[in-house]
């Protein structure tokens, strides 16, 4: 997904409000969600999305606090200095007076100043630009975050749900099992063991079809969370199931060779080792010159008796300056200077590290994919067959010639083959999730 523009964002935003609201004036306050949906309105809800995306507006206010350095100041002071006894100066005998008792004298002064030369400044600009280019990242490292953990519990809310339908249909597969067995029983059919039997196999069932249904809550809660939902009675509905995604999984191949170019993490280091130089760069322009020009206008009126200031003389002067500042000696220079050489090393070698741990992370995502591809296909045979195993267990036991241990054995076997099918999946579809957003994808597929 690329970077939206504002009003690209600001329509977006409002789209998915105005869904939302539908939505929500509904009876039950249900919030139907598809992957895209829940995706969009985490985009442009949730605040961890909104304080990435103020701070690149913080790094460019910086960016022009940099380079408003290089404009001209103008500063306008003034002051009055009320003289209660002025000093007597004795010189050869003879005594002067420096100025007259109770009087005052004013000033004002117009100082305007202008850097010439200022190499600190410009490398601040530069470093300003590499700042607010690391910022932008961050923001995009953000979104990716946020779009990997919504996909993931999108895929949690499906995995909840069809585990929670799989155990409820076992369940009510039990139960009809059971009232015909002990109808058959009150008639003196069967066994008092059949009975108890298929009523234990039913009350097995019920913790199970419990902590099912308690996970899918958790999972909605969790989605709200990231979707920057507060209200407890919205519940958030997906058409949607697992087994939806079987053929993506299916199709997909698996890639080896992927460049982290598009890493966001490699991306920062990238960013941080360019600060690092352009540190380095800024840290050097210690000891060049600088030079710089400033203008002052002045005027004064000594020893007035009154407040009538209208009625001053006023003596106005006015001074033009060019000044040049060579530094000579500063031994803080050289040590800022082999502190960030140092800096830029260690980041070199944490660069390294990292890029090793990545690959390591890829090549585990796409070793996790191949093996839920491979388990999915072999599961997807077990649920066929374990469904025949049943149908023929539940005819065995209708003719006579099979137990009710037959019967509970294939509704597990069942049961437990269409969840580890549907773990499959959600598996895959995790680890493809996690290696979208090790690979910097902004969409996932």
């Amino acid at each position: 997904m690329k970077e939206l523009g504002s009003l690209g964002r600001y329509i977006l935003s409002v789209f998915f409000l105005f869904s939302v609201t539908l939505v929500l004036g509904a009876p039950g306050k249900e919030l139907r969600l598809t992957l895209e949906q829940a995706i969009g309105i985490a985009l442009s809800d949730n605040p961890t999305i909104r304080v990435a995306e103020q701070d690149v507006e913080l790094k460019k206010v910086s960016y022009k606090e940099a380079w408003q350095t290089l404009l001209p100041t103008v500063d306008l002071t003034g002051s009055i200095n009320y003289t209660v006894k002025a000093a007597t100066m004795s010189l050869n005998g003879n005594n002067f007076k420096m100025g007259r008792d109770a009087t005052s004298t004013w000033n004002g002064a117009l100082a305007v100043n202008l850097p010439l030369y200022a190499p600190t400044v410009y490398r601040t600009m530069s470093m300003s630009e590499s700042d607010m280019a690391l910022a932008v990242e961050k923001s995009r490292a953000s979104r990716l975050d946020m779009v990997n953990q919504v996909t993931k519990a999108y895929f949690q809310i499906l995995l909840a749900q069809d585990s929670y339908d799989v155990l409820l249909e076992g369940y009510a597969f039990s139960e009809r099992n059971y009232e015909v067995v002990k109808a058959k029983y009150e008639q003196g059919s069967v066994s008092e063991y059949d009975k108890i039997s298929a009523e234990v196999q039913m009350r097995n069932l019920k913790p199970g079809l419990v902590s099912a249904r308690n996970a899918l809550n958790i999972s909605e809660v969790q989605m709200k969370v990231l979707l920057g939902i507060s209200d407890a009675e919205l519940h958030i509905v997906i058409d949607d199931s697992l087994k939806n995604y079987e053929s993506a999984v299916s199709r997909q191949g698996i890639v080896r060779d992927v460049s982290l170019s598009g890493n966001s993490t490699m991306k920062q280091l990238e960013l941080n080792e360019t600060l690092l130089q352009e540190s380095i760069k800024m840290q050097r322009t210690g000891f060049f010159p600088t030079l710089s020009l400033s203008y002052q206008l002045q005027t004064q009126s000594l020893y007035n008796d009154n407040f009538r200031f209208w009625n001053y003389a006023w003596s106005p002067s006015s001074t033009l300056a060019l000044t040049l500042s060579v530094p000579l000696f500063r031994a803080s220079n050289f040590t800022k200077v082999k502190t960030a050489r140092i800096q830029l090393e260690q980041l070199g070698e944490n660069r390294i590290n990292t890029e090793r741990q990545l690959r390591m992370q890829l090549q585990t995502y796409q070793d996790n994919m191949q093996a839920c591809t491979e388990q999915m296909e072999s599961n997807k045979e077990s649920v066929a067959q374990a469904e025949k195993g049943r149908m023929i267990a539940q005819k065995r036991y209708e003719v006579g010639k099979g137990t009710m241990l037959e019967l509970n054995n294939s509704e597990v076997v069942l049961t437990q083959s269409q969840l580890a099918y549907h773990q499959a999946i959600y598996d895959y579809l995790v680890a493809k999730a996690d290696l979208d957003y090790l690979l910097g994808e902004d969409v996932i597929q």
